[in-house]
């Protein structure tokens, strides 16, 4: 298989099992450049690669342009903040009115679930998904994935364990879907409040026990809570969320082995995370972040030769 089975990467639940190897092969090789003196190719020289976020973002944003950049695409970068979308412009204009500058591609973050679906039915770009509302966030799945892989071997077997506020969480979804097809075993770990009621339809185990989540899993991927986008309580407090569910170094030492640590970031540390386990043998973090940017690179590469 040397291309994509589809010409948008809109979420996991889209692509199969093979399109993921395509992408993790394609990612080894561009990890290679990403290690040179001269990190750039020209890959992409002919393509503009519109970035359009309707929601704020650090990482994402930084990675997609990164690798947008090492592949040597012109790139356009666009923020809803100082835009149109102020003065009441819609999607579709807005994009349209991009897309009219000659752009090949869009990356997308929007707070609406689907949003990144609904353009791909009214524009004739390629567009990547960077995170739509609660639903998916495909790249970030890979790149969890993908880090697995170069940690363990493989994900085909391996016990992951996603801890934290999976409610809000986009990336749980997308992680559940990319390590089943990848033929991982998913436990999912947290309040019962921080649980979607679907969660039980989606094969996954259910567990209450951050102790318990730690002792069956080769690797725990502990997300963040997600504050910003809770208009409820789910739990009496910081402190008593992390008391409960938080990971720090004597949970760790309780365990009568050695588990990988993830984290899709940003880190709240001292809650979900205890900065001695963040920073600790046990963290891959970092790996994350650098291994985003190959990930990234891959999928705009491979889509870029789909249309």
């Amino acid at each position: 298989m040397s291309q994509l089975s589809t010409r948008h990467l809109l979420g996991i639940k889209d692509i199969n099992a093979d399109d993921i190897q395509l992408i993790f092969e394609t990612a080894d090789n561009f990890k290679e450049v990403l290690n040179r003196p001269i990190k750039k190719v020209p890959s992409l020289r002919d393509i503009t690669i519109a970035n359009i976020f309707f929601e704020n973002s650090t990482r994402t944003r930084l990675s997609f342009e990164l690798a947008e950049k090492r592949l040597s695409a012109d790139v356009l970068n666009f923020s809803s903040s100082n835009s149109s979308v102020k003065k009441g412009e819609t999607l579709i204009d807005t994009v349209n009115n991009i897309l009219s500058m000659k752009v090949d591609m869009v990356v997308m973050r929007h707070s609406s679930p689907g949003a990144p679906h609904f353009l791909s039915k009214n524009i004739k770009a390629n567009i990547v998904n960077a995170g739509d509302g609660t639903h998916e966030h495909p790249t970030q799945a890979l790149l969890d994935a993908f880090s697995i892989r170069e940690k363990l071997g493989d994900v085909a077997g391996k016990k992951v364990a996603i801890i934290g506020d999976i409610l809000h969480s986009r990336v749980a979804l997308s992680n559940i879907f990319c390590l089943q097809k990848l033929g991982a075993e998913v436990m999912v770990c947290g309040p019962i409040t921080l649980l979607p009621k679907y969660i039980k339809h989606l094969g996954v185990k259910i567990e209450h026990d951050v102790e318990k989540a730690l002792q069956w899993c080769d690797v725990a991927n502990v997300l963040r809570i997600q504050l910003e986008r809770q208009q409820i309580k789910y739990f009496p407090s910081l402190r008593e969320y992390s008391l409960y569910f938080g990971i720090n170094r004597e949970k760790l030492k309780k365990l009568n082995k050695e588990i990988v640590i993830m984290h899709p970031g940003p880190i709240n540390r001292g809650v979900e995370l205890n900065s001695d386990v963040a920073d600790s043998e046990h963290s891959i973090i970092l790996q994350q972040v650098e291994n985003g940017v190959a990930i990234r690179m891959a999928v705009l590469y491979l889509l870029a030769g789909v249309k």
